[in-house]
């Protein structure tokens, strides 16, 4: 009798013993945490340490602007120039996008950069107007010259007017090759036609709808006249271009370039502290100090005039 209930004792004691194995929980290894420690802890608790030792870059390094710019700053070599000093002094990043004036301020429009550099005054009047933009400054000017053949066709050598050469050019027939791209060298181009009541046509008369590097190239093979600034010419002088500077000086040929910056309500990717960030760089006196130094000395003048107005009111 008592050996049976001993025995009966033994196998409820067995019995508890594995009701209360099967409620404890299972023994696991210590998860990897997926979520950000710092979004759990607070800002208070200790920073994770690593595992091994992070590459040292700037605050703001990843980020990278968009920089909507005409031919002429690239082609010049300005912007190969300038934008690595930026880049190393604020690790922000620059994606140039080089394309006419009217095609940058259309790309403001359709907030598709944060910043634009361009030289289309009138254009550029219009774009801020309409609100487009939410900051301009002047950065700096360049002069237009009008280049062509050596054998100079419509003798327009030494004239001391925009207006004279084309209508010489026009009277003559000679080739001319036009921006046709709505840059601001198109739009000082044709302002220059319309000073001439002249309506250019013809065979002589081509329209490439290219940037000002390609538009010399073209002039030069087909020994025809253009209009440039004074700056991608004399940059491309450098690689072998043959065309000569035949009419300069005139102050219908002045042209400012202004950097402006997108309404982010544009685009809610634009990115409005860094396009500050990089127009309070650009216009202040160190760099403007840079654009005016660019190819002085291998060139003997300045391409680029600086004019922001810090530089304008220096001691």
């Amino acid at each position: 009798m008592k050996s049976t209930r001993f025995a009966r004792f033994l196998g409820l004691l067995l019995f508890a013993s594995m009701l209360l194995a099967a409620c404890a929980p299972a023994a696991t290894s210590t998860p990897v945490s997926l979520v950000d420690p710092d979004a759990v802890a607070g800002p208070t608790a200790a920073p994770v340490q690593p595992t091994a030792e992070p590459t040292a870059v700037p605050a703001v390094s990843g980020k990278t602007l968009i920089l909507a710019t005409t031919t002429s700053t690239q082609d010049s070599g300005l912007l190969d120039y300038l934008l690595p000093m930026f880049t190393d002094e604020t690790g922000v990043k620059v994606n140039v996008i080089a394309v006419g004036s009217g095609q940058a301020l259309q790309m403001g429009k359709d907030g598709d950069a944060d910043v634009l550099l361009v030289h289309s005054p009138a254009a550029e009047k219009t774009f801020m107007d309409d609100g487009d933009g939410i900051r301009r400054e002047d950065v700096m000017y360049i002069d237009f010259v009008i280049v062509g053949p050596e054998a100079d066709p419509a003798m327009i050598a030494g004239m001391k007017t925009a207006v004279e050469a084309f209508t010489a050019i026009s009277t003559t027939k000679s080739f001319f090759v036009s921006r046709g791209d709505d840059s601001g060298t198109h739009n000082k181009e044709k302002a220059v036609w319309k000073a001439a009541a002249i309506e250019p046509a013809g065979d002589w008369y081509i329209s490439a709808g290219q940037g000002m590097g390609a538009v010399l190239t073209m002039s030069a093979e087909k020994e025809a006249y253009t209009l440039s600034d004074r700056a991608t010419y004399l940059a491309q002088t450098q690689n072998g271009l043959k065309l000569k500077l035949l009419v300069e000086g005139d102050k219908l040929l002045l042209n400012p370039y202004g950097v402006i910056a997108v309404n982010p309500a544009k685009n809610a990717k634009i990115q409005n502290d860094l396009a500050n960030q990089f127009i309070d760089w650009l216009i202040s006196v160190p760099v403007q100090q840079k654009i005016l130094d660019f190819k002085k000395a291998e060139l003997g003048q300045s391409l680029f005039i600086p004019s922001s107005t810090l530089w304008k009111n220096k001691p």
